[in-house]
């Protein structure tokens, strides 16, 4: 299968959609509920996350070599002679996503009981994943499907999302991430949201974890750096630093907790991704582009937390989150699939399979919204949230 984007050290999801104050708003691999009354969505931060998953798309799709360039038939430096450069830089999508995730759990985290915010993630994470996972590997099961498929066994761990500590072959390229995130769900319910959110408490999980990850770093400890991910861990402190501001713009210990974890993160996006370890992810991004885009992103986040893009309040906004997560899922190995039968099978010239891939991709995001999500979600929340009843 694909080994993981250059991001990765040693080794992005109908949605839910962010309100201002209310509960439950998206991060790039979930889904958000819906606002509470009289509460205005944060749709510029719907818009904003389809943003990091096209970057994504366009880094898997002619931003490096490995299996996109079986399905091109060359590398996509040949495809897209001068746009490769370009998209290269759209694998700095997934630091983004770790951003908004920083903010977007904070909101939803802050004054909901554990088994509350237990039952959201795992309701908003799971319907469009457990889908993904099936598609995939049946289609890649095809005698037509040119890629390897994972075996039945590796497959069946894969539903539990543990595939990658567990060191089982992965279905879904872009998985790594989501096992990010759930080390950040960890940290967050046993730190926040289970003795219970405060502005001191959060303050002190923020700059802990941050002493914490450099330490890590400093030790070379692989315990410590698989619990404490100091590559990523300023991403989502900048996030949750941001959603501080978002509660109070004159707090200036959230200011300096986003402004030193966006010092750090730049140091980690350059550090990795300036010349990539693996020559597949391609080595030609420049130091100034990499700490541009991660400025960008937390830029971006930001300004949507002090209010200054409520006027970017589109209802389409509310379907592209919507979208965001089964597409973040299947359009890298799907992507492959598409690309091989349009361009080379087809022979549509290299920005059309590019351009009508992205959309095929976006339909199948819909299909899975529609006919997975909204009707799987709701029932896991209501079951997970439901207490048992009391044994006579």
């Amino acid at each position: 299968m694909t080994t993981p984007g250059p991001t990765l050290p040693k080794v992005s999801p109908g949605a839910e959609h962010a309100t201002e104050h209310g509960t439950e708003p998206t991060d790039h691999a979930i889904p958000a509920p819906r606002p509470a009354r009289g509460k205005p969505r944060l749709r510029a931060l719907d818009g904003l996350r389809l943003v990091a998953a096209l970057m994504v798309a366009a880094y898997h799709y002619g931003g490096r070599d490995g299996e996109i360039s079986e399905a091109w038939g060359s590398s996509p430096k040949v495809q897209f002679p001068t746009a490769s450069e370009w998209f290269a830089y759209g694998c700095l999508g997934v630091q983004i996503f770790f951003v908004i995730s920083g903010f977007v759990i904070s909101m939803s985290g802050w004054g909901r009981p554990m088994r509350s915010f237990f039952a959201s993630r795992a309701s908003r994470l799971l319907p469009s994943y457990w889908a993904a996972i099936v598609l995939v590997t049946a289609v890649f099961a095809l005698p037509a499907v040119t890629y390897a498929a994972v075996s039945p066994s590796d497959a069946l761990v894969n539903l539990t999302m543990l595939q990658q500590p567990l060191g089982v072959d992965r279905v879904l390229g872009v998985c790594w991430t989501l096992w990010a995130e759930l080390r950040f769900y960890a940290l967050f319910a046993l730190c926040v949201v289970m003795p219970g959110a405060t502005r001191a408490r959060v303050v002190l999980f923020c700059a802990v974890w941050t002493l914490a990850a450099a330490v890590s770093e400093a030790a070379n400890e692989p315990l410590l750096d698989l619990v404490l991910m100091p590559e990523y861990a300023p991403f989502f402190i900048g996030g949750i630093g941001i959603y501080l501001i978002h509660r109070d713009r004159r707090d200036l210990t959230a200011w300096g907790i986003t402004g030193v974890s966006w010092l750090i993160g730049q140091h980690y996006a350059v550090d990795r991704l300036w010349h990539a370890p693996n020559p597949d992810f391609f080595s030609y991004r420049t130091s100034f582009g990499i700490i541009a885009v991660v400025t960008a992103g937390f830029a971006a986040v930001l300004l949507i937390a002090l209010g200054h893009l409520h006027w970017a309040n589109w209802r389409w906004l509310t379907v592209a989150g919507a979208l965001t997560y089964p597409f973040y899922l299947v359009h890298e190995h799907l992507g492959w699939v598409t690309v091989e039968t349009l361009h080379q099978h087809m022979g549509l010239p290299s920005y059309a399979t590019f351009g009508l891939t992205i959309v095929a991709m976006l339909f199948l995001a819909w299909l899975l919204n529609r006919f997975v999500e909204e009707r799987l979600t709701p029932m896991i929340r209501n079951g997970l949230n439901r207490k048992p009843r009391a044994q006579g």
